[in-house]
């Protein structure tokens, strides 16, 4: 496959709008896998998905056209799956399944749209949701995230020449080839691309996962992109997220509820799918409350992606809990996930090795790094701290809480009231920078 060369693709913008998102499969494969489940079992619940902007000192809106955003949200509506695209997702295999993906889902699939947006400005920051049913504003998630953090890149490096440019992404190669090569130093490592929501760029990300295809070979496991997965004969990975437990504890009637909706996830979620899939997320509302009270046969699932907690103490946490249900933590696995480093990543392969299968997926510090790479002093590439969290469902507040308070979504005073349900043990204060 001919390399695409990115500095001088970025300085040819000469058409009017050279779109950033241009397939539905430019997304995350958890999506995919909630959606199924979401579309099946709650097809009447509305959900609100939020823009949360937690690096502040950063003016979204006076770095980003508002119209240039516009154009670009407003062209992701246009889009449908192709055909091609629906003979792959309903024929491939996942996990190691045939027809993962049910053919009445498919059929559904097959004419969806993202629906309508909200967007205005406030004290230098877009105000950007997209309330409606949460079988269609649950995909807008990840493509909002990757058009805003592409229309930043692109607003920061506007100035720069096709010389500038060359050198600002022989840099951020060199940079990225670097690590590589010091995670190829790391027998039996497992490394994946989680990093479609904040990236530099689609481009980019592209480049990263065909880099790191190459240059670690099989310690590679794939991408949580399932358009890059199709396109480079990858794994698509992924499993569910946080906004499964934030819903479904919204719609909670009692505290007696509120306290199940963690376990009432996965249960349903093991309805749909099994084996590889019984991946626990814990620390929605906090892993220690998780943990406390958590049902036997949660132990039996596969493993843990511990989210928010620094890695080894999380993963700790998690190995102790295994031992005192009387499982091997051996044969059960941890993925690690959250803002992870080369550095972080190395400290925790040695610390877990031999302790626990284990899994990193690599995120935006993989697919935008661009730090010190700039032919001039700026901080505009720079990654932030950029989510887009469901906020309301059915008209309630939606709350998370996180191991990592500084993390923590939602209404002040439905998160005291959550605080108060589920305890605040284990929860750490920790800078968020991605």
């Amino acid at each position: 496959m001919a390399k695409t060369d990115i500095a001088r693709r970025v300085y040819n913008h000469t058409w009017k709008l050279d779109p950033i998102v241009r397939s539905l499969l430019d997304t995350d494969f958890y999506k995919l896998l909630m959606l199924q489940m979401i579309w099946g079992m709650y097809p009447k619940v509305d959900a609100t998905f939020s823009l949360i902007n937690r690096t502040t000192s950063v003016r979204l809106a006076d770095e980003i056209d508002e119209q240039e955003l516009r154009d670009q949200l407003d062209h992701a509506r246009t889009l449908r799956f192709s055909k091609k695209e629906m003979i792959w997702l309903g024929g491939n295999n996942f996990y190691g399944r045939k027809q993962i993906f049910e053919p009445e889902f498919l059929a559904w699939l097959e004419g969806f749209r993202l629906p309508d947006y909200e967007l205005s400005r406030r004290d230098g920051q877009y105000e950007l949701s997209f309330p409606g049913p949460w079988m269609y504003t649950t995909l807008w998630e990840i493509p909002a995230l990757a058009i805003i953090n592409e229309l930043r890149s692109r607003a920061a490096m506007r100035s720069y020449g096709p010389f500038a440019l060359d050198v600002l992404y022989a840099r951020a190669k060199a940079k990225m080839w670097a690590k590589t090569e010091r995670l190829k130093a790391l027998p039996g490592i497992r490394i994946s691309d989680f990093g479609t929501r904040r990236r530099h760029s689609f481009l980019w990300q592209r480049w990263c996962v065909e880099a790191l295809k190459e240059g670690i070979g099989e310690a590679f496991t794939g991408t949580s992109n399932v358009l890059l997965a199709m396109d480079n004969d990858l794994e698509a990975l992924g499993t569910n997220a946080h906004e499964l437990p934030m819903v479904f504890a919204a719609l909670a009637n009692s505290e007696q509820e509120l306290r199940e909706a963690p376990y009432k996830v996965l249960q349903d979620w093991q309805r749909y799918y099994g084996g590889n899939l019984l991946i626990v997320l814990p620390d929605a509302f906090g892993t220690d409350s998780f943990l406390r009270d958590a049902p036997d046969w949660v132990a039996d699932w596969t493993g843990f992606r511990p989210d928010s907690a620094p890695p080894i103490e999380g993963g700790e946490k998690i190995i102790d809990w295994w031992r005192k249900k009387g499982k091997d933590p051996k044969q059960k696995l941890l993925i690690f996930s959250d803002g992870l480093e080369v550095e972080t990543i190395e400290e925790t392969y040695r610390h877990f090795r031999g302790k626990v299968r284990m899994s990193f997926g690599w995120g935006t510090n993989l697919t935008n790094d661009f730090e010190g790479c700039a032919p001039t002093e700026t901080d505009s590439l720079d990654a932030i701290s950029l989510v887009c969290k469901v906020t309301e469902a059915n008209g309630r507040p939606a709350v998370k809480l996180s191991d990592n308070p500084a993390k923590a979504t939602g209404d002040e005073k439905e998160i005291k009231r959550y605080l108060r349900i589920f305890g605040e043990k284990g929860r750490v204060e920790q800078l968020v920078k991605v």
